[in-house]
């Protein structure tokens, strides 16, 4: 049940700021389409959902960024399995074109 709350609050969360970032429209320099912004935060949703679904991967210490499908992974991993699955959930998105995964394992 615990799972399921986490799983039903990432997903509302992910609702939320999708219809924030469509309502806004914020277009960065380097993108060329709305429609590319939109692809690349559900892409980023999709990955923070699969590390908050996952036992293995702590959700809060890791940031996903997202520009034209290609995901970049920053911020802490408690060992070297950690910082490798999250790098493989992410790699498993749709729409993902490469993961350049900066995590830093905790000492």
């Amino acid at each position: 049940m615990k799972v399921m709350k986490k799983v039903m609050f990432a997903t509302m969360a992910t609702a939320a700021l999708s219809l924030g970032a469509i309502q806004g429209c914020a277009v960065t320099r380097d993108q060329s389409t709305a429609g590319e912004y939109v692809d690349d935060a559900t892409i980023t949703a999709k990955i923070k959902t699969r590390f908050i679904e996952s036992k293995e991967v702590d959700a809060v210490a890791i940031n996903v960024d997202t520009l034209k499908g290609e995901v970049q992974l920053s911020g802490f991993a408690k060992d070297a399995t950690e910082k490798s699955r999250a790098g493989s959930l992410a790699r498993e998105v749709k729409g993902v074109r490469s993961v350049k995964n900066n995590l830093v394992i905790r000492q």
